[in-house]
């Protein structure tokens, strides 16, 4: 099942109206919307790999994982050696961070995160080996389709705030913080349209 958010055409209304700049990156980008899955586990799974590669090599390593396990779930995960995770292009540490969570598998999977706020489902999830605060605004974004998260961790989003704002000059994260308080109560939608400037091909995760 994959879920659109209730509120997209609203965020994107009240975007256009606030910010002339993000209007236009909207206008230019606008298909297709952020959509979720409704897995945290795999969403979890699917950041991890991602961290501190880029959006092409993780993408790579990604394929090759889903080609080696089929369904991305603990005992899909955990039904393969240390050694086969390493061949489709995990590092070791990746590999021990997964297999945590796979072995955590049943209580992320059960857990109903709908019921947590942001705050609570960031703190529940750092707690977690491997799990740190943009892995868990990933669950946020791309699993639980929250409306207001801005991940100022995310170089990618940093890169396009710069380029939109200030013609590419390096800014402070408190400044880049600034520019993405004028998009609340929906930054999530901000932080799409951020991505999709910059790449064409949209985010999953």
């Amino acid at each position: 099942m994959v879920m659109i958010p209730d509120y997209w055409s609203e965020a994107k209304a009240y975007l256009r109206r606030s910010d002339p700049i993000m209007g236009a990156v909207i206008d230019q980008h606008e298909e297709p919307p952020l959509s979720s899955k409704c897995d945290v586990f795999e969403t979890m799974i699917h950041a991890i790999v991602g961290q501190q590669i880029s959006a092409k090599a993780a993408d790579a390593v990604w394929r090759r994982l889903l080609a080696l396990v089929g369904t991305v779930a603990p005992a899909t995960v955990l039904a393969h050696e240390p050694d086969a995770l390493k061949a489709v292009g995990l590092s070791g540490r990746k590999v021990e961070y997964i297999r945590g969570l796979a072995l955590d598998g049943a209580w992320i999977c059960d857990e109903s995160w709908e019921d947590h706020t942001d705050k609570e489902v960031t703190r529940r999830l750092v707690a977690l080996r491997g799990v740190g605060p943009w892995t868990a605004e990933m669950v946020l974004i791309f699993s639980l389709l929250r409306p207001d998260v801005f991940p100022l961790g995310d170089i990618g989003v940093i890169r396009a705030v710069e380029r939109l704002y200030a013609e590419g000059e390096r800014l402070p994260v408190e400044r880049v913080a600034e520019i993405g308080a004028g998009w609340a109560p929906y930054r999530t939608v901000a932080t799409w349209y951020l991505w999709r400037f910059l790449d064409a091909e949209p985010v999953e995760y």
